[in-house]
């Protein structure tokens, strides 16, 4: 039987850099896969374009390719990416330019129209209603502070771009596991209608978006796991029918078995009987999960119906200032030192009739995570305290902002740290979620 072997390099913008390049080095692979994209950065990508039109996508997937060109030509491997972010002409661009420096010839295609951000008014004025899928919040409280919206669009357009012939496929915001599907398609001809064996390329894609999270990278027990610093990014090699295994190259580290494949299956998964995705609706109750020891798992059976007539959008707007700061308090008393100085500078912030939607005091090792899980130890001779608020008025962020250092001198005892000056304002991106009509929206592959 046919068999495809798809490797992840990456699980976000500011992974490892070592991975794919193990994995291009290793060469036992198909496809690379590289995902870039979380909903937040294509916001930080689309401002960044207005500011300069060369930019807005990953810069990291350059300085790979650049590195790497021409171990990928000679160990054949394909390299599908979401790294266009808003502007996969300009990262095109970029890859022809290395590809001239070596002095080789490379076929490149990008894939278009997830994009919507200059079509939102015309969406809007015809009928699209784009309200928050989670909270069914109108759009209009957000619509003028949008700052991106790009939906996940299905894998058939990586498959059209696959059939051009090209080497390396540019994408926006394709779907995560749609990195993984769109090969398959591809490879084993799989039509809209093949349910299941789209639902079965789409648990293995999603066992590899977030890359060593399959592969013992934040296991409940990693006390079992080996070899972090050298840890495994993951393979599935996929059957013609669906099934597949999820292994790791021989002598990496890290750990494959059932428990960190059934970790990572219910990371973002949502009702488990009807995982949407722009290609398929998968019912993650029907496979089997088989532990085949020797970091190797394998996945049969899974199950699939007919997808949405939906897209999903991710869109992101501003909604307002935020700024965090801190103290390290030492000595004895110091939890009651650093709750003291919380009350002292909310205190001086009431002072000045500024209004703030939010604050926030942690103490940083104090159960500011666990909360009420864990019981906090009787004596603390150390806790950092955090304070963080949120305002639509700058100028009572960057007030805020003023008001941490002077405690140094001005509080109680022990307080022996303060880095980085005062804490930096910054604008928050925020979010939305929402929906399209799938016949509104139009792909386009350019090779």
């Amino acid at each position: 039987m046919k068999t495809v072997r798809i490797a992840n390099g990456q699980g976000f913008w500011g992974d490892s850099v070592d991975a794919p390049k193990a994995l291009i080095e290793y060469g036992k692979i198909d496809y690379l896969t590289l995902d870039y994209l979380a909903e937040v950065t294509l916001s930080v990508m689309q401002r960044q374009k207005i500011k300069d039109n060369n930019k807005g996508y990953a810069a990291d997937f350059i300085d790979l390719i650049n590195e790497n060109f021409n171990l990928i030509l000679n160990n054949k491997i394909k390299i599908i990416t979401n790294a266009g972010g808003v502007n996969p002409d300009k990262c095109k661009e970029k890859i022809i330019d290395i590809a001239e420096k070596h002095q080789k010839s490379i076929k490149i295609a990008i894939v278009k129209g997830d994009d919507i951000f200059s079509k939102i008014e015309e969406f809007v004025s015809g009928g699209e209603k784009f309200n928050n899928l989670y909270s069914g919040n109108d759009f209009n409280l957000i619509k003028e502070n949008v700052y991106s919206a790009n939906v996940y669009i299905d894998s058939f357009s990586i498959a059209e771009a696959l059939s051009s012939g090209a080497d390396i496929v540019i994408c926006g915001r394709i779907s995560d596991p749609g990195l993984v599907v769109g090969p398959c398609i591809y490879e084993f001809g799989w039509g809209r209608d093949d349910f299941d064996k789209l639902a079965s390329a789409t648990v293995a894609g999603h066992i590899l978006e977030c890359g060593a999270q399959c592969t013992g990278g934040n296991h409940s027990k990693w006390q079992n796991v080996k070899g972090f610093s050298n840890i495994g990014y993951p393979i599935a090699k996929v059957e013609e029918n669906g099934d597949f295994d999820i292994i790791k190259p021989e002598n990496s580290g890290g750990l494959i078995n059932r428990e960190t494949v059934i970790e990572q299956i219910l990371y973002e998964l949502g009702d488990p009987r009807k995982y949407i995705s722009p290609d398929v609706c998968v019912d993650f109750t029907s496979l089997s999960l088989i532990d085949l020891d020797n970091d190797c798992v394998r996945i049969e059976n899974v199950k699939g119906f007919k997808p949405t007539n939906t897209f999903k959008v991710s869109v992101t707007y501003f909604n307002g200032y935020k700024a965090s700061g801190q103290l390290t308090v030492s000595g004895p008393n110091a939890i009651e030192k650093a709750k003291l100085i919380e009350k002292i500078i909310w205190k001086k912030l009431d002072s000045c009739n500024f209004v703030y939607e939010e604050r926030l005091a942690e103490l940083v090792g104090v159960s500011s995570c666990m909360k009420d899980i864990q019981p906090v130890p009787k004596k603390i001779n150390e806790v950092v305290l955090r304070l963080s608020v949120k305002s639509f008025d700058k100028n009572a962020v960057e007030k805020f902002s003023k008001e941490i250092s002077p405690l140094i001198t001005a509080g109680p005892p022990g307080i022996t740290g303060f880095s980085e000056g005062r804490p930096k304002v910054r604008e928050i991106i925020a979010f939305w979620p929402t929906l399209i009509d799938k016949k509104l929206v139009k792909t386009e592959v350019f090779v």
